[in-house]
């Protein structure tokens, strides 16, 4: 029996539902890019959220544990992917033997924790010489600009690129990658056709409680992973960062 989808509470992206496809195809988009990372690791997904992640790098992994601290999410990923190993656990104390897994993925989670360096000691502590702490979180400049809090209520913390940096640029690793999420040219085409802006779009009904136009729900459902780009180039301006750090 096929486990009841979580429900949308706008702190976690769920998967097959159709208002929410932007989002899950863009965060799939990072799951894809830091995937070659986890060939053939052993691999802790901290903050697993709905479990969709954690089931795509189990298909390239030798063994995944997903985390999450909430235990009817966790309950929830134990049923719809049994595939996985799943602890319910907190990020500030990860529930892991020091040195014991190859690659630790953190994506959009380390936005939600007021604890942030403790999260990145712990991952040093759990991480192998040679591992790697994988980390995607909104870009604060893109996500919540000029604002002086974040715009997501559920977001306690956002950084920009230099702020994740020094965040990660900490003794026991060493920062490998710092790149940048994008849309790429067939949804800057989109961006035109809906006035400016996909996500100003899809805010501006849900801040508004209106109906969805069908031109924008057909544009959100045609979103694939493959409509992002993930490069160095200009960070400022990226939408998510995605950062990759070796232990050393």
């Amino acid at each position: 029996m096929t486990p009841a989808p979580l429900p949308l509470t706008g702190e976690r992206t769920v998967p097959g539902i159709d208002v929410e496809n932007y989002w899950f195809r863009r965060h799939e988009a990072a799951y894809l890019d830091l995937l070659p990372h986890c060939a053939d690791a052993e691999v802790l997904e901290a903050g697993c959220g709905e479990g969709y992640g954690a089931a795509l790098i189990a298909e390239r992994a030798a063994r995944v544990v997903a985390l999450d601290y909430d235990a009817f999410t966790a309950a929830h990923v134990g049923k719809a992917y049994p595939e996985l190993g799943v602890v319910r656990g907190n990020l500030a104390s990860l529930p892991l033997r020091t040195g014991s897994v190859d690659v630790v993925a953190n994506l959009q989670v380390v936005e939600h924790l007021w604890n942030q360096e403790e999260f990145v000691a712990e991952c040093v502590r759990v991480l192998r010489p040679g591992g790697r702490l994988l980390m995607t979180t909104p870009n604060r400049l893109t996500f919540s600009p000029g604002l002086d809090k974040p715009h997501n209520p559920f977001h306690t913390r956002e950084l920009d690129p230099a702020e994740l940096h020094e965040l990660l640029d900490v003794p026991g690793l060493e920062v490998e990658s710092l790149t940048g999420l994008r849309h790429g040219p067939r949804l800057l085409d989109l961006d035109a056709a809906l006035g400016g802006s996909i996500i100003a779009a899809q805010v501006d009904v849900v801040l508004s409680g209106g109906e969805w136009s069908p031109e924008l729900l057909a544009a959100v459902t045609s979103v694939r992973a493959d409509d992002f780009e993930i490069t160095a180039a200009d960070l400022d301006t990226s939408l998510d960062l995605v950062a990759v750090a070796v232990r050393t």
